[in-house]
């Protein structure tokens, strides 16, 4: 029964490697922790994806990296290239960040057919895509607008924030996106979740969480429903520092 509720938790947590300083020995430390805490996916700097699903492949936790990553601003074009070589790295879960300075211009109907060519790559694929708010910039109708465009167009995820920006998830935030979105798309929080309690308090309402300070989660959550601890390695810190 403990294990079955520690994956309650785990599996809420899409760990973050994307801090552009994070080098080869960094990344393959957070891959370890990943698999060791069996999370849900690791989401990683996109250069390493193929290297990334080398090594998750014998375990259960997903693959998946950033499009159009932090900013959002490249051209579609572009944003399609980079979703289409994360596929063939074999990425699972794609993350792609919205075109903020679109929205915040009322260009509606660039923002939709813009997401609306990615969805249907990563789709074709059957593979998934997270469709990245970056809510610190956007106004309560942006949000509300994004929602229905996200249900329209059946992304699987909208999520908060990117980690980038000048804050991250919210609880009103992720309830209003929860109220705005229709069933079949799920949320995810991202950035400033640093603890359990942030976890549980985020847990109604998303499916799943983005963050760095998995290993201070995770142990925290084995102790609070008495599972031994896991065995000590040297790995990735518990929180990368200035990310999530």
């Amino acid at each position: 029964m403990s294990l079955v509720r520690y994956a309650e938790v785990a599996k809420l947590i899409d760990h973050a490697l994307l801090l552009p300083n994070l080098d080869r020995q960094a990344l393959e430390a957070g891959l370890s922790l990943a698999r060791r805490y069996d999370v849900a996916s690791v989401c990683i700097l996109p250069y390493y994806v193929g290297r990334a699903r080398e090594a998750l492949r014998e375990s259960s936790v997903l693959t998946s990296t950033t499009v159009g990553f932090p900013h959002g601003a490249t051209s579609t074009r572009a944003k399609l290239s980079e979703a289409e070589s994360a596929l063939d790295d074999g990425a699972e879960e794609l993350d792609m960040l919205v075109n903020v300075s679109q929205i915040l211009s009322g260009e509606w109907d660039a923002v939709r057919s813009e997401v609306a060519q990615v969805v249907a790559l990563v789709h074709a694929r059957k593979r998934k895509l997270k469709l990245i708010f970056e809510n610190a910039y956007l106004d309560e109708s942006h949000k509300r607008t994004l929602c229905r465009l996200a249900g329209d167009l059946d992304v699987d995820w909208v999520k908060t924030s990117t980690g980038f920006g000048p804050s991250g998830a919210t609880l009103s935030d992720v309830t209003l996106m929860r109220g705005a979105t229709p069933a079949h798309v799920a949320v995810k929080a991202a950035e400033s979740v640093r603890d359990l309690e942030t976890v549980l308090t985020l847990r109604p309402f998303v499916t799943r969480i983005g963050t760095s300070h998995t290993r201070t989660i995770l142990d925290e959550w084995r102790r609070r429903i008495e599972l031994p601890p896991l065995s000590e390695r040297a790995e990735a810190p518990a929180r990368e520092p200035g990310m999530y």
